[in-house]
């Protein structure tokens, strides 16, 4: 067979013949078993299997008429080889066929499937969007006549249920007797719900439709198998059918809901490489990456149209590249995707940039925080319309897995609906416990958020982080924060009006040199890299750590000392330093890429966490939404508090003012930290501006 051959399959130009003979295809099956599946049928006599799985490459490499029987009639063929097989291995129930492949011109996209192909073989992929649990479905039902003088008698009746309507006999056939039923044939079955591949849409305003797919017997899997839990991609070959659609009255509709009776289902290699770069466009790749200028070049490609702002267009380019998962020898696995919140005024060109970020990244998803729940965003448990059970159905981050999920207007979702982000953001799974489902399902996403302040636009005077209206749990996930201030600046001004003016009058300017297809494809190459850190990159990020977290204040009596940076920022570094190393097609992380990272890092660092009171580095203000600096101060209160008690009985408010004074904290902290204390129940107010400890 050609190469080509793997590929296409087309007919003889003569017809086939309907009424083929039975026997003859039965000898041509176990000719081919024979031939092609000794060792497969050898390991499933020592092993109990129940399928085998069956290549039509190689049925069309043993015998063409036979291949384009089972194109044509796919159900009698596929009987025939149950049968052949049966009979081979001798046993009394026939095992099953799993064909796992298909030529290409019988692939069809979920959107094309058409009343024509009911009954007819097709190969379809999508991302399993819901699963329901394994439930029971009828196969046959077997029946006994009373009579005693018909035959059926002793001769069961055996009724097949090839409908999703039951097939129930009240009286028999022959002599409309009464019957009794014997047995009932039950196998397991499972129902999905395949969503389009984004790549298969048109254009990104495409509604993605859905398919139903039912799984029987062998091919059906529990939750925590992850062959087919939602958010996987898959392929799946099978029969479409019809299923008439219930009417209100209970009715024969005359509308039916097309699903595909799965003969086999496996994974889609998910990773990049599915992306085809031509020699060609493989060599422009290598011949760009080796330019001193490679990251400043692919920013200028990148939002063209957004004027400025390259920090932040350089960061969201990096975020594409992504590092490099770690995955211990203890199991633990630490994440190699980073993630970036945008935090700015109106009109800064977040949801732009956003935007932009999609159009560039192999796979990406757009969602609207305000439009959008923990249920809609992860997993949720609902009921199923086809099999009446419940069903697992996945959200946008996870159908994302693997590439990039953009969440526009982050501080719109309520408290409840982005803690469930939490789990997802760090651990990159998403554990669902609802109705009778348990699951982990995977969510290997990046995520580019972008916000409001609290009050809407940032005061310019204002503590920026009190004007972050996130918490603080949240926050602590993202690796790269950046705040956009829409100031006024006559020169910035100046050219940022010229710029949009100038686009309006001609849209040239705003032409890229490399088009987003390049990009994807050179992302694409650079992600399939592992770069890991060399001797000297280590030392340099070991030396910056150990010093930044060791330059705050020193431990005073009554004082903690600050942490200007933790462990998440350690990884933050390593994770930068890969996608620095990426860029340039590079397997090693050296010196100067850890220095570049670092960099990057404290310039977002240096925005939000810095203490205004002391004007240092202090990581707790992004972590826990309280300074170092503010603790001391409830500290020193509480003990300014338990000196006094021990002094006297009764604690006035003028001596505790008193007493904060001589150690420089000023009234309005000193009723700040009362009403704290007061509201956790520490001390109380028997009378006005009299206080005891409880």
């Amino acid at each position: 067979m050609s190469e080509d051959d793997n590929n296409t399959f087309q007919f003889n130009s003569t017809p086939l013949k309907q009424d083929f003979n039975t026997r003859e295809m039965i000898i041509k099956a176990t000719e081919f078993f024979d031939e092609y599946k000794t060792e497969e049928i050898q390991e499933m006599k020592r092993k109990g299997f129940q399928f085998l799985k069956i290549d039509f490459f190689e049925v069309l490499e043993f015998d063409i008429e036979l291949a384009e029987y089972l194109l044509e009639y796919p159900k009698d063929i596929i009987s025939i080889f149950e049968i052949s097989l049966k009979d081979m291995l001798q046993i009394p129930k026939a095992p099953h066929i799993w064909l796992t492949s298909l030529p290409d011109n019988e692939r069809v996209l979920i959107r094309d499937i058409r009343a024509e192909h009911i009954g007819k073989l097709v190969k379809v992929e999508g991302i399993v969007r819901r699963k329901t649990d394994v439930r029971p479905r009828l196969l046959h039902i077997e029946y006994l006549c009373t009579n005693p003088s018909c035959p059926f008698c002793e001769e069961k009746l055996k009724i097949p249920q090839l409908e999703d309507k039951a097939r129930i006999l009240k009286a028999c056939p022959k002599c409309k007797s009464p019957v009794d039923l014997v047995h009932k044939e039950l196998v397991d079955s499972q129902s999905l719900v395949l969503e389009e591949l984004p790549e298969q849409l048109e254009n990104s305003a495409d509604q993605p439709k859905r398919l139903n797919v039912l799984l029987k017997e062998d091919l059906v899997s529990p939750f925590k198998d992850s062959k087919s839990n939602p958010g996987s991609k898959v392929y799946v070959v099978g029969f479409v059918k019809e299923i008439p659609i219930p009417t209100r009255t209970g009715g024969e509709s005359v509308n039916f809901e097309l699903v595909i009776d799965g003969l086999y289902i496996d994974l889609v290699d998910e990773d990049y490489s599915e992306i085809n770069i031509s020699p060609e466009e493989l060599e422009q790749i290598q011949e760009l990456s080796k330019k001193e200028n490679i990251r400043e070049i692919l920013t200028r490609n990148f939002a063209p149209s957004i004027y400025g702002a390259e920090k932040i267009k350089e960061a969201i380019l990096l975020q594409q590249f992504g590092g490099s998962i770690n995955l211990k020898s203890d199991g633990v696995k630490t994440r190699g995707d980073i993630h970036i919140l945008l935090i700015g005024d109106p009109g800064a060109a977040k949801s732009q940039m956003l935007k932009a970020a999609t159009r560039i990244a192999p796979k990406a998803s757009f969602v609207s925080g305000k439009s959008a729940s923990a249920a809609g965003l992860t997993a949720t448990v609902l009921k199923d319309e086809l099999t009446k059970g419940w069903a697992l159905e996945a959200g946008a981050m996870v159908l994302a897995s693997g590439g990039l999920c953009a969440i526009d207007e982050l501080d719109k979702m309520s408290d409840e609906d982005t803690s469930a982000m939490h789990e997802a953001l760090e651990q990159q799974t998403i554990s669902i416990a609802k109705a009778n489902i348990r699951a982990t399902l995977r969510c290997e996403t990046t995520v580019l958020g972008a916000a409001n302040p609290k009050l809407g636009r940032f005061d310019p005077y204002g503590d920026i982080t009190k004007q972050i209206n996130f918490p603080p749990a949240l926050l602590s996930r993202f690796d790269l924060i950046f705040i956009l201030q829409d100031e006024a600046d006559r020169k910035k001004d100046d050219l940022i009006a010229n710029h949009i003016l100038q686009a309006h009058k001609d849209k040239s300017l705003t032409k890229t040199e490399l088009s987003s297809e390049f990009m994807k494809k050179y992302i694409a190459q650079a992600r399939k890299l592992n770069p890991q850190l060399t001797q000297e990159a280590i030392v340099k990020i070991k030396d910056f750590y150990v010093n930044i977290r060791n330059a705050g204040t020193g431990a005073e009596e009554g004082r903690m000392k600050s942490v200007p940076i933790t462990a998440r920022q350690l990884e933050a570094i390593v994770r930068l330093g890969q996608a620095f190393a990426k860029v340039r097609l590079h397997d090693k992380v050296t010196e100067q890429y850890a220095q570049e990272a670092i960099e990057l890092l404290m310039y977002c660092l240096e925005k939000i966490g810095i203490d205004p009171k002391t004007g240092e580095m202090d990581i707790d203000r992004i972590t826990t939404g309280v300074t170092t600096s503010s603790r001391n101060v409830y500290r020193q209160i509480v003990q300014i508090i338990d000196t006094l008690e021990q002094e006297t009985p009764e604690i006035t408010y003028d001596a505790i003012v008193e007493s904060a004074d001589k150690k420089g904290i000023s009234k309005a902290e000193v009723d700040k930290i009362i009403t704290k204390l007061k509201a956790e129940g520490l001390i109380f107010e028997p009378r006005k501006n009299l206080f005891k400890k409880l």
